[in-house]
């Protein structure tokens, strides 16, 4: 993953109600869910939950897809599998043979 997509990804998310409408759709699971029953489900309005949706939606973290009528919304599990991993991917290493608590205590004294 970029930097900026891990970027954009972490600042979409780091807003109460995307982050609770992100939450939502991963207990909804591959089914997904509608606008209206994510509002209904979280007691947000319309107009609100149309702009969290499509900075969700442009961040890569949601993905949208029309079901007869309807707009479903899933979220991007490989996206995220993908932020895990940049977030990740250097863990542990540098820090030296006395592990990350040793070197806390070591900075401390």
């Amino acid at each position: 993953m970029e930097k900026q997509n891990a970027i954009a990804a972490l600042a979409a998310l780091a807003q109460e109600t995307r982050l609770d409408i992100f939450r939502l759709l991963v207990r909804a699971g591959g089914e997904g869910m509608a606008p209206g029953a994510i509002a209904e489900a979280l007691g947000v309005a319309s107009a609100t939950l149309s702009f969290h949706l499509k900075e969700l939606k442009n961040a890569g973290v949601v993905s949208c897809a029309r079901e007869g009528r309807s707009l479903i919304y899933t979220p991007e599990y490989r996206t995220m599998d993908e932020l895990l991993r940049f977030l990740t991917e250097n863990c542990c290493q540098g820090v030296g043979k006395r592990g990350p608590s040793s070197a806390r205590r070591a900075r401390r004294r």
